[in-house]
């Protein structure tokens, strides 16, 4: 459990000395060489590194909206940070990160940060492996002893000459820097180092053991040396859009880790106006003392996540060790070869290249995104890949909302099926119409709209061509699954532009029940429609509708198939997809084989959620019974013991024939008078109960007394008693009432009614 207060009671001392403590030493240690690091790659003062890390860990950690989320410099940031370097100076950039936080203590303000949650990961991902890219291009001159160029086009060019002719001991240094890092995850029992720290102690000690001479980090004076911020000189069009690039880049980092720490442990959820807020705060400060802007950073939150951290504590710790560490020890920071910081970054810059993403985004078709924003950022500039990769994102998102799909197809001699499928607006009119042209005059077609939407220019293109197909002596029956566009076009009525779940108006219906109905006319009154045929039946419960007229009009189950193939199937051929290689069902769920009774419609419930047992009257067959059946035992024990399920239900239900054949005489028929000895238990047990004070009659009474007793039946199976026993699986009973259509719940040996929503 994560603790969220601020404030830590006497009781909540132990954790954090227990969890957090040691979590903020593990941050620390992961801490200290990554920000030494990115401080190198920004063109900016080591100490600045480690102004934005104590910043970062103590004003972001104790603000932020997340208890697990560290805050410090990131590399994501440090190519924005060298281009302002460069062009108005380190002092000007510290005032840029404070004017960048002030604007974030605004957006956190007005609370407007999960729109940062609207850009595309495609696109924060793939400028994140950009700046990666850009990145280890130019530390690898660094590590083969030469200097890095101004582009990474350019360090693409020079890098065979740096290939060829440098061949120095900073060369090693950084070679052995990259090797350790590679394989010290690798080695058992000393993985509680880290290893970017464990990279940099290895080639320290080489370079002081060896005494190359190498080029070492420039920490003289620690904290002492950073400057103060100074207001930029220049245009201000560009410096305010440095600002907002700053705010924007680092805010959106920021809350995406913040989402993404979420699930890194099961505390409270973060709050993402709070987070940018204390951002914002934190590059305030950061800024005013002349640190590096701050951003949350997913290898050190996962590190804090993964090495137990439970509060905001270990956040804030880190912080206040890699203060301690710098102002005791920055002689030590002194002796770390420059080389070896370069083969860091560079392995870091490798590591944002993160082909996990490229993966995830495949299912998505959001790879171009990826490639196309990362790709921009390397060739033109961070700010203008950025924009290249939202527009992109834009155009896909558009086309896809424009997406449709027209299928024609021959359904039989002079019949023809199109079938239209998406958002049907004047961009696919040119599509929809190539498509109906190849149907022949005069033939029967079955229309399927199964549209989100449809514009008035695709209205008037279909409604034109159904004319003209008409006059032609032709017949269309159209059918509108989802929402009516076509329908509603026709009639005036206004249809809500938005994107709706299918309607359930009509497969629940029996077959009996429902008919298509006629062609649509000219008008296209009741279009396709289903419609009930006999309104006394559909609340009787009772009727018989067998011998019918339209019976002989009804469906057959190869039919009822095809519907299903038509209709259903691409609704929930996703959902299939996913549940394809296994299940995992909650409920066992044993009833009547009575065919009124359909267990998904009576609990609400879809494919995966119940597995299913179902015989006439509902009967679990005593442990040990004779005769025996070992095929209920072996329903209960397979969901038991390899489905692993949670709740037994055993749902009876009102004029059972099972039951009432107890009552009065049982069938001659003998594998029927067999099964139905398994149902004395509950015909005693009726016998032996006081009438009830309710007036129901004995049948269904003895409905609902056979529920109780299979109940107890299924506490005979030792396997599931123990589980009973253990409060791993829980027994419980329903009734439902057929002619009321209501179910009724088991508690206390007494059948209570769900209660039913009220409306008006």
């Amino acid at each position: 459990m994560t603790i969220s207060d601020d404030a830590i009671s006497r009781r909540n001392w132990k954790s954090v000395l227990q969890h957090d403590v040691p979590a903020s030493l593990v941050v620390f240690l992961v801490a200290v060489p990554l920000s030494l690091g990115i401080a190198v790659a920004s063109g900016a003062p080591v100490a600045a590194g480690l102004v934005a890390a104590v910043v970062g860990g103590v004003v972001a950690g104790a603000l932020g909206g997340s208890v697990v989320q560290v805050s410090g410099p990131a590399a994501g940031l440090s190519l924005v940070v060298a281009e302002l370097v460069h062009t108005y100076g380190w002092r000007a950039t510290c005032a840029i990160t404070v004017m960048a936080g002030v604007l974030q203590l605004g957006l956190g303000w007005l609370k407007v940060a999960r729109a940062a949650l609207g850009v595309s990961p495609a696109v924060v991902h793939g400028m994140l492996a950009g700046v990666g890219v850009v990145i280890a291009l130019s530390q690898l001159h660094i590590v083969l002893g030469g200097s890095p160029q101004r582009s990474a086009l350019e360090n693409l060019l020079e890098l065979p000459a740096q290939i060829l002719a440098n061949h120095t001991h900073g060369v090693v240094i950084g070679l052995l820097t990259i090797a350790v890092l590679l394989v010290w995850g690798r080695i058992p029992r000393v993985r509680a180092v880290p290893a970017p720290l464990a990279a940099l102690m290895v080639a320290t000690l080489t370079a002081a053991a060896t005494g190359w001479d190498l080029t070492k980090v420039d920490l003289k004076g620690g904290f002492s040396s950073v400057e103060s911020p100074l207001m930029p000189q220049g245009d201000w069009h560009a410096i305010a859009g440095a600002v907002l690039l700053v705010a924007l880049l680092a805010g959106v980092e920021s809350l995406l880790t913040c989402v993404a720490s979420n699930r890194l442990h099961d505390g409270p959820r973060a709050d993402l106006d709070r987070e940018l807020t204390a951002q914002g705060a934190a590059n305030v400060v950061s800024g005013a003392l002349g640190g590096l802007p701050v951003a949350g950073v997913v290898v050190r939150t996962t590190t804090n996540a993964r090495a137990g951290a439970r509060s905001r504590w270990s956040t804030v710790l880190h912080g206040v060790w890699v203060l301690l560490f710098t102002a005791g020890f920055a002689w030590m920071i002194a002796l770390i070869p420059l080389e070896a910081l370069a083969a860091l970054l560079l392995f870091i810059g490798v590591q944002m290249v993160n082909l996990g993403h490229v993966r995830n985004l495949r299912s998505h078709r959001e790879i171009p995104v990826y490639f196309v924003t990362m790709g921009a950022v390397v060739v033109v500039g961070l700010a203008e890949g950025v924009a290249i990769g939202l527009g992109l994102a834009a155009l896909l998102a558009l086309r896809r909302l424009a997406w449709v799909s027209v299928d024609v197809r021959q359904a039989g001699e002079g019949r023809w099926r199109v079938v239209v499928t998406g958002s049907l607006t004047f961009l696919g009119v040119p599509r929809l119409t190539e498509a109906l042209r190849g149907i022949p005059a005069g033939s029967a077609v079955e229309l399927d709209l199964h549209l989100d939407f449809m514009d008035n220019a695709a209205f008037e293109a279909l409604h034109a061509w159904r004319l003209e197909h008409e006059r032609a002596g032709g017949v269309i029956d159209v059918d509108e699954p989802h929402n009516e566009w076509y329908s509603a076009a026709i009639s005036g009525a206004r249809v809500n532009p938005v994107r709706i779940p299918p309607r359930h108006d009509r497969w629940w219906l029996p077959w009996a029940y429902r008919r298509r109905s006629r062609p649509m006319g000219s008008r296209g009154e009741g279009a396709g429609s289903y419609e009930v045929l006999r309104a006394n039946g559909a609340g009787g419960g009772h009727d018989d509708v067998a011998g019918t007229p339209e019976r002989q009009g009804m469906p057959d189950l190869l039919e009822g198939t095809r519907e299903f193939q038509r209709r259903t199937a691409p609704m929930v051929r996703p959902l299939l997809h996913r549940m394809a290689r296994g299940q995992s069902p909650s409920h066992l769920f044993i009833t009547c084989a009575d065919s009124r009774i359909v267990p998904n419609i009576i609990t609400a419930s879809g494919p995966g959620d119940l597995f299913t047992l179902r015989n006439i009257g509902n009967l679990v067959p005593r442990a040990g019974s004779v005769p025996t059946d070992d095929s209920v035992a072996a329903t209960i024990e397979y969901a038991v013991q390899v489905l692993e399920v949670r709740t037994i239900t055993v749902c009876g239900h009102s004029g059972c024939g099972a039951m009432a054949a107890l009552l009065d005489e049982v069938p001659d028929l003998p594998a029927l008078r067999d099964w139905l000895r398994h149902g004395r238990q509950s015909l005693a047990r009726f016998v032996a109960e006081e009438r009830p004070e309710d007036d129901a009659g004995p049948l269904d009474r003895l409905c609902r007394v056979n529920v109780i007793q299979q109940l107890d039946n299924l506490r005979t199976h030792p396997f599931v008693d123990s589980l009973v026993r253990a409060g791993r699986l829980e027994l419980t009973g329903l009734y439902f009432d057929i002619g009321a259509a209501r179910v009724h719940v088991l508690e206390h040996e007494r059948f209570t009614p769900v209660p039913e929503l009220r409306t008006g």
